[in-house]
Parts: C-alpha cells; sequence; structure tokens
C-alpha cells in the first residue's frame, strides 16, 4: 500500500468565489513537483485524479484544469472523454506548428475547454487565438507597461483571461482593474496537497489487458476475464463509473456490467493511463487472497445453480479491501456503485451471496462448525477450494515470470 498526491490551487472569479482548481503533479507531501518524465507526470495525475482520489473529491462542481504534453494534444496518449469538467492547458513550452494547431482544433471541436499557460506576449500564440477559450497571463514575466494593450488583443477575440501568480493585493486590484475575469496566485491560495491511499495494479495485468484490447473483434467476456485477476483493477472501474464524471445512476452487478456501461474506447483510455502511471508490478499476498475467495465463491455458486454467479465472485475479490486499503469497508463502498446485495453481503454478511461468502471463509479459517449447513458436502468445498488456489496460483506465477 502507497500513497499517491495531487497538488490543488484554486482559480477565483471577480467575486472571488472558486470557478476551478488547476491539478498539479507532486510525488510526496510538498508543494513541488519533481519529476523526469513531462507525459509520465501527466499521466500521473490523471489515474490519480480519476482513478485513485476521484474527481469530484478534487473539485467537486467545479471545472479542472489540466496541464497537457504534446504528446497528449496531438493524441499519442489519451485524454478523458469527458468534456463539461475539464479545462486543458497548453503548456507554454510546446512548439505551436501546424500539428498542434490541427489538434488543439480538434479538441476544441470536440467539446473540450483550451486555456494557453503562462502566456507573455500574444505574439507568442498568435495561432491560437481564435481556438482557446481563455489565456492565462504570467504576471510575473510579462512587461507591466504593455499589459494592457494585450489585454484588449486578447479580448477581440473573445477570450477569458485568468491573471495567475498574482503574489500582493495591488496586482490582484490593478489585474481587476484591467478587465481579467479569473484570478490565480499566492496572494489568493497557495496549492494545497490532497493525499490517497493507492491500491496497486500489477503491471503484467494492465498489459495483458492492453493486449487483448487491441484484438479485432474484441468480446467483452475475454476483457472480463482479464480484470477479474486484479482486485486493484476491478475495484477502480466500478469506482470510476460511480464518480460524478461518469453520475451513473446503475446499480453494477457483474464488472460485465461495468465494462458495458464505458464502452471499448472509455476502457482502453483509462488503462493506457494506468500502465503508464503505475510504479510497482509485485501483486501483495493479500491480492491472492482476494482472488482465491473470488474464485471460490464463483465456484461454489456455480455448483449449487446460483444464479448470477459473477456477482459472488465480486464479493469473494472486494472480501479484502479493508486490509488492502486501511480504510473502513463502509467508506470503500460508498465509492463504489455495488448492488445493494452485494453491500449486504459485504458489510453484514446478510442474503445468499453473504451466506456463501460466510462458507469461504470459514473454510479458510478452519471453523468446522460453520459449514454443517453447506449443502453440497464437504468434498465439494474442498474442491472448490483447491481449484481457486491453482488458479491463484497459476496467475501469479504467470505475472512473475513475465515481470
Amino acid at each position: 500500500m502507497t500513497e499517491v498526491y495531487i497538488g490543488r490551487q484554486p482559480i477565483f472569479d471577480r467575486n472571488l468565489q472558486v470557478f476551478g482548481y488547476e491539478l498539479l503533479y507532486r510525488s510526496a507531501d510538498i508543494d513541488k513537483a519533481i519529476f523526469s518524465d513531462a507525459n509520465q507526470a501527466t499521466s500521473v495525475v490523471m489515474s490519480n485524479t480519476f482513478l485513485e482520489i476521484g474527481l469530484e473529491r478534487l473539485v467537486g462542481d467545479r471545472l479542472a484544469f489540466l496541464n497537457l504534453t504534446r504528446a497528449f494534444l496531438v493524441g499519442e496518449y489519451p485524454i478523458p472523454h469527458r468534456h463539461d469538467k475539464l479545462v486543458l492547458e497548453v503548456l507554454e513550452d510546446i512548439t505551436i506548428d501546424d500539428e498542434l494547431v490541427a489538434a488543439v482544433k480538434k479538441l476544441a471541436k470536440s467539446g473540450f475547454k483550451l486555456a494557453l499557460d503562462d502566456v507573455v506576449n500574444p505574439a507568442d500564440v498568435e495561432r491560437l487565438l481564435g481556438i482557446a477559450h481563455m489565456v492565462k497571463v504570467d504576471l510575473m514575466q510579462t512587461d507591466r507597461s504593455v499589459l494592457a494593450n494585450h489585454v484588449l488583443v486578447y479580448k477581440s477575440h473573445g477570450i477569458k483571461l485568468l491573471a495567475e501568480k498574482i503574489e500582493t493585493k495591488e496586482e490582484y486590484e490593478w489585474c481587476k482593474e484591467l478587465g481579467f475575469d479569473y484570478f490565480q496566485g499566492y496572494f489568493l491560495a497557495k496549492p494545497s496537497i490532497v493525499k490517497e491511499k493507492k491500491l496497486t495494479s500489477t503491471k503484467m495485468t494492465i498489459m495483458q489487458l492492453l493486449s487483448e484490447m487491441q484484438t479485432p473483434n474484441v468480446e467483452f467476456s475475454r476483457i472480463e476475464d482479464v480484470i477479474r485477476k486484479d482486485v486493484s483493477l476491478s475495484y477502480k472501474l466500478l469506482r470510476l463509473l460511480n464518480s460524478a464524471y461518469y453520475s451513473t445512476r446503475s446499480e453494477i452487478k457483474s464488472i460485465r456490467q461495468a465494462l458495458t456501461l464505458l464502452g471499448l474506447r472509455e476502457i482502453r483510455s483509462w488503462v493506457s493511463l494506468l500502465l503508464m502511471s503505475e510504479a510497482e508490478n509485485k501483486p501483495p499476498e493479500l491480492v491472492k487472497t482476494a482472488m482465491i475467495r473470488g474464485k471460490m465463491c464463483e465456484l461454489i455458486a456455480e455448483e449449487l445453480e446460483l444464479p448470477r454467479s459473477e456477482a459472488y465472485f465480486i464479493v469473494g475479490l472486494f472480501s479484502v479491501l479493508e486490509a488492502l486499503m486501511d480504510i473502513p469497508l463502509d467508506e470503500i463502498l460508498a465509492q463504489v456503485p455495488l448492488s445493494k446485495e452485494v453491500n449486504a453481503a459485504l458489510l453484514w454478511r446478510e442474503g445468499e451471496l453473504g451466506q456463501l461468502l460466510e462458507w469461504v471463509l470459514a473454510y479458510e479459517a478452519g471453523e468446522w462448525a460453520k459449514l454443517g449447513d453447506y449443502p453440497a458436502g464437504s468434498e465439494s468445498i474442498c474442491a472448490c477450494y483447491l481449484d481457486s488456489v491453482e488458479w491463484a496460483e497459476e496467475l501469479t506465477q504467470n505475472a512473475a515470470l513475465a515481470a
């Protein structure tokens, strides 16, 4: 278990109400970004924002401002497709050529809001002024004597203006008088650090998933088979669907249902970001326990001819989440759109799902007295357990060989 971090600095409107938050790369609980690969840092910000911490926790109903490298803007790496919650920032060091202009036009046409970051002179970004929705003016680098003229140029293109790196009250008042729409800087608020426990996925599983999705006419059943092997991926997928980013009102009863709601394109985007952002590639022993429990619950459900055996797999898989994340189980489940039956089974061992999980836990602990009402007999449950262990061991060995 590790922790993930995001820097978050508010952006204010002319009434000093929070308009949005710029989300910044952080690798530790310090107000400084330290990285060597900008593309990987951008991937970490996206992964931590959407899959680990949650967009709604970071920005609520405000906008999220994300710094993007050229590779993301021109489509080499995926961008989340929810247009109404994001403002994509074009960094100041990106070369503005025909390829970039075409890419920015395409993003704007698809519905994204775009901001030009750390602008000093309108001439530097002239080719993008008719496309971008906002210009972030770097007060520390701009020649103050010509700023009023620059403001006129920007406003002639119908662009909203954001004054960034405001250090004093005088700077804020001056920019407000010049006609700036939004304000950001240490005078108003320094970046804060938001951190969260991270449930790691194995890089091998992510690579397998990407490989499956490159197959022509890939079926959801094959993608489901890969995701089911990794408790972290299963959890993140369901948590993502329950976030304000998607606003789904469906009760998710299986991984297959989650995949159907997301669609192949979205799944491929998120998995690609995960692959870039993951640091660890060794599954903890608790993950193997989760795999065994999930498979055992599923096999028992099939043995007893119970409907929806995939729901039993989820119950077994997620039964170790509290130990994996060091967070109370009820808080974890509040972030995942599972059905009432699955929640009741995990929290209170209620219903058929809860009873079956009780049998699995009793067998695991050697509490034979609790298995007295198991209808298929001791040989059956033993076979389910051994088959589940074999399945989990094989997966773990394959991952280790490929790591």
